[in-house]
């Protein structure tokens, strides 16, 4: 499909629901591997969903979608409609097509075949392929796998997330991880932390002030800390729930310091003067700018994406929700300073060498330089 790894020859297109912020570093960076230009289709999210989206990008372009949104995003019965796919490709004559691997966004059917009809290929991205349940899971099931079966390649977001697209049968030699990342490769060497904690040790968290972030079980697990190990607590964002958890931080950890949402300089100035992150619940991609800033980190486990980054070498994976987890995880963290300036050490290595922008652009690169159309059709499998 393509001429080497470093540059795609010709226009790429790429769909997605929404046009998140932390995306645009990644599209911007793309577009500059891409002779003939990159072309974004993105719309708008829900009311509730409180994403911040973007209305342009500065190398890529970017077409607004209508999208049309049938039932709430967490039934399984959501989909999503998004008019104008057609016209937009019909417009930018692309190459390839990247989309998200997701069935319910019915109208990339349409692209797809459009893409098919003319041999060009389409290459799926996505979380992976999670068990499902509920009410009618088994058609569901077989609508994921009809619809994966029609893409030429997939690029997962984890390792995990790729095993369970090779899982349901999708061929090995197709199937691509792109750490997802939301940083570029640090400039500068991380910040230069003294061996012991000057005074308390600074816990800092950063992101959306919602309640799956369960910012409410961090304030518990600190204030359950033994005196001599009670850090001092930086919260950085803002959100609807923030008045909620401010309400709490009075009643069982007043020290807690809501700074409210920081940007440029002042949020760099949160992440070099801290010792640990902590992201006690759901989502989050702050998690990697903290590790571009050599610090060690505490996430919840998730949807797999944070599997490829955080390790015993440079932080803890926890379960969300078990506030005892999260106290004894902090426990061990603030009691050996020394230890946990050599797991940031780690973790600034991970972000340096692994798992930054450019490392991501070049596996989508390198995926698309792999495709070629028409492809063998794959069987869709049951394997569950």
């Amino acid at each position: 499909m393509g001429e080497g790894k470093n540059q795609f020859p010709g226009r790429l297109a790429v769909q997605q629901r929404v046009l998140p912020a932390y995306r645009a570093a990644f599209f911007d960076a793309l577009a500059s591997a891409c002779s003939g230009g990159l072309s974004v289709f993105a719309g708008q999210p829900l009311p509730d969903e409180q994403i911040v989206a973007m209305d342009h990008l500065d190398v890529a372009r970017y077409h607004f979608a209508r999208n049309r949104h049938f039932l709430k995003l967490s039934s399984p019965f959501y989909y999503c409609w998004q008019e104008g796919l057609i016209e937009w490709l019909e417009s930018w004559q692309p190459e390839a097509l990247i989309l998200e691997a997701n069935p319910r966004y019915m109208s990339t059917r349409l692209g797809v075949r459009w893409m098919h009809a003319r041999g060009r290929p389409v290459l799926g991205w996505g979380l992976g392929a999670p068990q499902l349940g509920g009410p009618l899971a088994s058609w569901r099931r077989w609508a994921r796998r009809r619809f994966l079966s029609s893409l030429d390649g997939l690029v997962a977001y984890s390792q995990r997330g790729a095993e369970e697209y090779r899982w349901l049968g999708f061929p090995v030699e197709r199937v691509f991880v792109a750490p997802n990342a939301a940083v570029p490769c640090p400039e500068n060497p991380p910040p230069n932390r003294p061996p012991a904690f000057a005074d308390r040790p600074v816990v800092l968290f950063v992101g959306r002030l919602q309640a799956r972030k369960r910012i409410d079980n961090l304030l518990l697990a600190c204030a359950a800390l033994p005196e001599r190990l009670q850090p001092r607590l930086w919260i950085v964002g803002d959100g609807t729930a923030r008045s909620d958890f401010q309400a709490l931080a009075e009643e069982v950890y007043p020290q807690a310091e809501f700074l409210g949402a920081r940007y440029g300089a002042e949020l760099e100035k949160c992440f070099k003067a801290a010792d640990l992150f902590v992201l006690p619940g759901t989502g989050g991609l702050a998690v990697q700018q903290a590790m571009s800033h050599g610090l060690p980190v505490v996430v919840a486990e998730g949807d797999g994406t944070q599997d490829d980054l955080v390790r015993p070498e440079n932080g803890w994976r926890i379960q969300p929700g078990d506030v005892q987890v999260l106290i004894e995880t902090l426990c061990a963290a603030l009691a050996d300073s020394t230890r946990l300036r050599k797991m940031g050490v780690e973790s600034y290595r991970i972000v340096s060498e692994e798992a930054n922008l450019g490392k991501m652009v070049g596996v989508f690169l390198q995926a698309l330089a792999s495709l070629s159309y028409p492809v063998p059709f794959w069987p869709i499998q049951s394997k569950f």
